[in-house]
This record gives structure tokens, C-alpha cells and sequence, in this order.
């Protein structure tokens, strides 16, 4: 059965970092694309970042050009999402989500979200002023 699980979220002062964990079951780790998502109530999904898995190819959002670092653990099954200097603006339910199997030279990216067939339940952060 294939899962992703997140965890890390927490209540994080403002300026601090911390680190999100996406650990990941039933499927060929490296087949994969993983991207990681951001809910806000009351706005849309937003695309954060995605790193094929292999390849190591990654990809970030608008929002998340300058802050925030992709990674993955090979021995772990495990991708990560650093996020650096915290603002109130990265408050949100963090989503990881996997893609795949990808073909051979195929780049992730972030939309649609039906290209990432499953998702975790979540991890929230707060930030705090």
C-alpha cells in the first residue's frame, strides 16, 4: 500500500527554520517525483517544490525560490523541505505528494495536482510573531 507520511510541522517564531519529513511506503522510491504543497483556509493549494527522485532534478515554486530547500534520502525513502527565515506567509498545512513512475528525462513540476496520484494527511505549521 502506498503512503506518505509528513511530519515536523510546528508553532515556529518568526525567522527560525525548521525542517518538514515526508516518509514514503509501497512504492519504487526512486520512480518517483515528490512535491510538497501548502494549504491555507480559505485559499488554494499552492505548489511548494518537487524533486524527481533519481535525478535529483528540482523544481520551486514562486514562492519558495529563496527560502526553501528540497531533498531526498535515499536510504530513508525520505523527502525533506528545509524552510529557512520563517514568515507568517509560510503558515499552512504542508502536503507532500508523489508522482510516478516517471519516464526517463521527465522533469517534475508543481501543476496540475492530479499528476500526484497520492498524498499524505498533512502537517501543519504555525508561525508566530
Amino acid at each position: 500500500e502506498v503512503q506518505l507520511v509528513e511530519s515536523g510541522g510546528t508553532l515556529v517564531q518568526a525567522g527560525g527554520s525548521l525542517r518538514l519529513s515526508c516518509a514514503t511506503f509501497g512504492f519504487t522510491f526512486d520512480d518517483y517525483a515528490i512535491g510538497w504543497f501548502r494549504q491555507v483556509p480559505g485559499k488554494e493549494r499552492e505548489g511548494i517544490s518537487c524533486i524527481n527522485n533519481g535525478d535529483n532534478y528540482t523544481f520551486y515554486g514562486d514562492s519558495a525560490k529563496d527560502r526553501f530547500t528540497i531533498s531526498s534520502d535515499y536510504a530513508k525513502l525520505s523527502v525533506y523541505l528545509q524552510v529557512d527565515n520563517l514568515k507568517s506567509e509560510d503558515a499552512g498545512v504542508y502536503y507532500c505528494a508523489a508522482s510516478g513512475p516517471r519516464r526517463s528525462g521527465h522533469k517534475c513540476y508543481l501543476y496540475p495536482f492530479d499528476v500526484y496520484a497520492y498524498w499524505g494527511r498533512g502537517t501543519e505549521v504555525a508561525v508566530s510573531s
